[in-house]
């Protein structure tokens, strides 16, 4: 073969591992032209929808050069949502199906999410989270967990795989192997899961295992540092974690995808184009980019830098070929599990179904619900990871507004309340003098000064009605508290309704 075919042979395999985002809704040049000479697969994110029309337009755009392109999008249909993201979502994440325990109904929200990306043309979506959230203050995962025990979390892992895969859209289960039990997010640094071999295995592999049984067939790897496996590399980088554990021990023969490599906790210490190499030569099989850095040279960046590891003998072209090869079989498959099923735009209302179904309440709610007048809601505002979208809507005043005219409300930051300690007593306290208020949290247990914020409210009004759309923390002062387990646009909904009798 002549050092040009050579050449241009290694570019087609280096594309063909890349997952790429793009910024726009409709299918820039570059990106027609990338996939022409070889890229699989391409990443939808917010930017990119804007209504279901348009994606399935923007779909046939890309398929009309690749007809088996692989389609991505990281859409857990719950805090984390790209396709409503601007509205927010109209299904309960999952530590709200968690919370409702029903397996079923777990399947249902699942099936009708897939029929939504199916009829888009996404034939991939990046969900679902199977960590288990075993730790509190975790900043990352959180609701997008179903739950803290690896028990529950298995089973709905389980119902949901099947149910999207039921409506023809590939599943992903994420982040291998365990993304619950730390403290830092891998947006920005790199966490370490310090567990022993054995709780790694009963806790964080149990879900894995049970995802693998249910016919999962992409895993997404964590940025994380997993000692008792690798004290060395993340697990996106490590062989011992991708091939050693997933490969040979789990017997997984799928399509191994990173998180985001541009994310802290790999970029940071090899550069985008270091951290990919590393993958693949660890066992990744696809590279995800471009949730932050969406541009052309981007991937020229990363094919070149693959290109040249192969030159060098830092990456053999065996192992490139390999990860090229289990994606040409995971478009196969995937573009089959689609085409066995038929398109079906329609969604039903099985989002709102469930979300008031993970309604929980402590108090005596017989004595404050439904609210006697008009409240004054007071939302006080976290600030989110970078994988919830920060033109997501959230909270209840708006839905309970739409409800009970004359709710008035108010949002409160951290920076508000650093800068002028009488914030509440102006714009929460005040306008609520003779009407019931109403308090909307997303984990005060996490935030302290949210925590701080909400004792400071409800002893001033021990009869203040308390929204939880977070963790449900412990007891809690005020009247009554309502747990949402998520704080979707469907939990919004639902917990308005409680608020005003409806349900």
């Amino acid at each position: 073969m002549s050092s040009s075919k050579h050449s241009d042979e290694l570019r087609r395999l280096a594309l063909s591992v890349l997952q790429p985002g793009f910024v726009g809704t409709e299918a820039p040049d570059w990106i027609r032209r990338d996939i022409g000479d070889g890229l699989s697969s391409v990443v939808l994110f917010a930017r990119n929808i804007v209504s279901a029309e348009q994606v399935a337009r923007l779909t046939d755009q890309l398929r009309a050069e690749n007809p088996a392109l692989i389609i991505a999008i990281d859409e857990e249909a719950g805090d984390v949502t790209r396709l409503e993201s601007s509205t927010g979502s109209t299904r309960p994440g999952n530590f709200a199906l968690g919370a409702v325990d029903d397996v079923e109904l777990t399947e249902s929200v699942a099936r009708d999410l897939g029929r939504q990306l199916h009829a888009a043309g996404v034939s991939l979506n990046y969900a679902p989270s199977v960590d288990v959230n075993s730790n509190p203050d975790n900043p990352i995962i959180g609701v997008r967990s179903f739950g803290i025990d690896s028990g529950v979390v298995s089973r709905h892992a389980t119902a949901w795989i099947r149910g999207l895969q039921s409506a023809g859209v590939a599943a992903c289960a994420k982040h291998f192997p365990g993304h619950g039990d730390v403290a830092i997010d891998s947006h920005h640094g790199l966490p370490t899961y310090d567990a022993d071999l054995e709780e790694v295995t009963t806790q964080a592999l149990a879900p894995f295992r049970a995802a693998l049984a249910a016919g999962v067939r992409a895993v997404m790897s964590a940025h994380l540092l997993v000692p008792a496996y690798d004290p060395d590399l993340p697990a996106t980088l490590s062989r011992r974690i991708l091939n050693g554990l997933l490969r040979e021990e789990l017997g997984f023969d799928g399509l191994i995808v990173t998180d985001a490599i541009e994310m802290g906790g790999v970029a940071q210490r090899y550069g985008i184009d270091g951290a990919t190499v590393k993958a693949v030569a660890a066992g990744a099989d696809a590279i995800c980019v471009g949730g932050e850095s969406a541009e052309e040279s981007t991937v020229g960046q990363l094919s070149g830098a693959l290109v040249r590891a192969v030159t060098s003998g830092e990456l053999t072209q065996e192992r490139l070929a390999e990860a090229a090869d289990r994606v040409a079989q995971f478009a196969d498959w995937s573009i089959g599990l689609g085409r066995a099923v038929p398109v079906n735009p329609i969604s039903g209302d099985i989002g709102f179904v469930a979300a008031r179904r993970a309604i929980r309440l402590a108090g005596p709610a017989q004595n404050a619900l439904p609210l006697a007048a008009p409240p004054h809601v007071v939302e006080l505002v976290p600030s989110t990871n970078l994988a919830i979208g920060k033109e997501t809507p959230w909270g209840v005043a708006v839905p309970l507004r739409e409800r009970l005219p004359g709710t008035t409300f108010v949002r409160v930051h951290h920076q508000q309340l650093a800068a002028r300690p009488d914030v509440l007593a102006e714009y929460a306290l005040a306008p609520a003098v003779g009407r019931p208020l109403v308090v909307v949290v997303r984990d005060a247990s996490r935030n302290k000064w949210m925590g701080a914020a909400l004792a400071d409210l409800t002893a001033a009004r021990p009869d203040a009605i308390v929204v939880e759309m977070g963790l449900p923390g412990g007891p809690s002062a005020g009247a009554v508290q309502i747990f949402t387990h998520g704080a979707t646009a469907a939990s919004g909904v639902a917990a308005a309704e409680v608020l005003v009798g409806a349900r």
